[in-house]
């Protein structure tokens, strides 16, 4: 099991490269987390969602996702509640304060998960929760030291020591952890180190001479996690941070087409995009709200949301509807995706709180469609085409409402198994769909890019590039950490 002293410290970006390692060495490995916080998810080819980190995992061990890799999943809704997925499946809305109360009651769907995982497995790599450390959060705890106890499972504690205090961190661990957790700490590891490792010498011995846990590897800053799928949107805001400033007016920073995705307080799915990211000719800003829409954007993208019309009050409160619509009247693009779809017609409600607090409000009125949320929740993938280029579209659905209106009639966005998908305007300008993943598959991606403005497109094979990362990621791994000593901590 893989925990560490703080969030985001890059536990799922380890726990990725472990289980390509493991597959590499002829293993049966599967990944796991007993819970998860996101609202990135993925919906698994059996059916229910799980966290995207322990999809990607699960393609590094060479398996399809399914609901036991990730058995309790929270989905912020609002701060002070949150959807409590169970294996894959609606449970209920929790207050933020009775999770902590009723969370030992999870437990048992988390115990009957990973023993399925377990028996069909050679090797089971568990991703930890925040901090091992929360010892005011102990009780009733199914995500670190609460779960690690019940089955058992060595511990590899990670630090990240590109926050500071890496030492005082994993000191401080051993110093506050139950002694009988303590115990089930078999090494640590230390992340994201910049710079010369050897320089770090004097501070693992000193962490082991605390401790008396062996260091199983400095793991240097590894750029091939930049180009995985973030778990969260913690990343996005920061990079949103790092590129604050003005644009040269009048043109993209980077790239020939200017894609603009707002960050919604509770943007889910945000992964959508990163193949945009990795296209030459593309300029992909992901930016607050407080910032105004860029004039020099091409198209803007509403992405999906856990809570679609707190978001939509969130865009207006910054004035980001007028923006877009000035965008739009001004010729320029426009894509909903999801709870973005929802936005860009005419009205969306919400009576029974289906998807947050119960309200209704006008849409953006975009499209001529209308949508109402229903307490049954679409989750499964998708395949089919492209209404207007005929692409190939594969991806998959996670969401809860029914958007009906004449735009969907005339217009659909796309022919999928199921039946019609989304919608269009009569314009062509403004589009809208419920799939997810849409840009994942080269082909469509290359059409639409095309109809942005022609010769935007590339040759990139996506799914080759991740798998690419994964392994790249799975390198630098092997030559920073004792990977058979890990093994050997497994009992294997």
């Amino acid at each position: 099991m893989v925990q560490a002293t703080g969030s985001h410290a890059g536990k799922s970006t380890v726990v990725t490269g472990l289980c390509r390692l493991a597959r590499r060495r002829g293993l049966a490995v599967a990944p796991f987390k007993p819970q998860n916080m996101s609202n990135n998810a993925a919906a698994c080819p059996d059916g229910g969602e799980i966290g995207r980190a322990q999809a990607l995992q699960a393609r590094a061990a060479g398996l399809a996702p399914t609901v036991d890799m990730n058995p309790v999943l929270l989905k912020p809704e609002s701060d002070g509640a949150a959807q409590v997925v169970v294996q894959g499946t609606v449970a209920a809305t929790w207050p933020a304060g009775a999770f902590l109360d009723r969370r030992g009651g999870l437990l048992a769907p988390v115990l009957d998960s990973f023993e399925r995982l377990s028996a069909a497995s050679e090797l089971v790599v568990v991703e930890g929760a925040g901090s091992a450390a929360e010892t005011n959060l102990r009780r009733n705890d199914i995500a670190n030291m609460g779960f690690a106890r019940r089955v058992d499972a060595p511990v590899c504690l990670l630090a990240d020591i590109d926050r500071g205090g890496a030492i005082a961190a994993l000191v401080g661990t051993c110093v506050v952890l139950d002694p009988a957790d303590a115990a089930l700490v078999t090494s640590f590891a230390i992340n994201r180190f910049r710079g010369d490792r050897t320089r770090f010498a004097d501070g693992v011995r000193e962490i082991e001479r605390r401790t008396s846990w062996p260091c199983r590897g400095v793991v240097p800053w590894l750029d091939a996690a930049r180009r995985l799928p973030a778990e969260d949107s913690v990343g996005l805001q920061e990079a949103d941070a790092e590129r604050a400033g003005p644009a040269e007016p009048g043109r993209s920073r980077r790239g020939c087409v200017k894609v603009v995705v707002p960050l919604l307080p509770r943007i889910a799915n945000a992964d959508d995009f990163d193949p945009l990211r990795m296209e030459p000719a593309v300029d992909l800003v992901m930016t607050s709200l407080a910032r105004p829409l860029p004039r020099d954007a091409d198209v803007v993208v509403l992405p999906g949301t856990k809570s679609t019309l707190e978001d939509l009050a969130s865009l207006r409160s910054h004035g980001w509807d007028h923006d877009i619509l000035a965008h739009a009247r001004a010729g320029g693009r426009v894509l909903g995706v999801c709870g973005g779809y929802q936005m860009l017609g005419r009205r969306v409600r919400d009576a029974a709180g289906a998807d947050g607090p119960a309200g209704e409000a006008r849409g953006l009125e975009l499209l001529d469609v209308e949508t109402r949320m229903e307490s049954q929740k679409a989750v499964r993938p998708v395949g089919g085409t492209c209404a207007r280029t005929s692409a190939p579209i594969r991806g998959y659905e996670i969401h809860t409402g029914r958007t009906v209106g004449p735009d969907a009639v005339r217009r659909p966005f796309a022919h999928l198994e199921r039946g019609p998908d989304g919608a269009v305007s009569a314009d062509g300008r403004v589009e809208g769909t419920y799939v997810h993943g849409l840009f994942h598959e080269d082909a469509f991606r290359a059409r639409w890019l095309e109809r942005v403005r022609a010769g935007s497109s590339s040759s990139l094979a996506r799914e080759a590039a991740l798998d690419g990362a994964i392994d790249e990621l799975a390198d630098r791994l092997e030559a920073a950490l004792d990977v058979d000593a890990l093994l050997a901590d497994a009992g294997l």
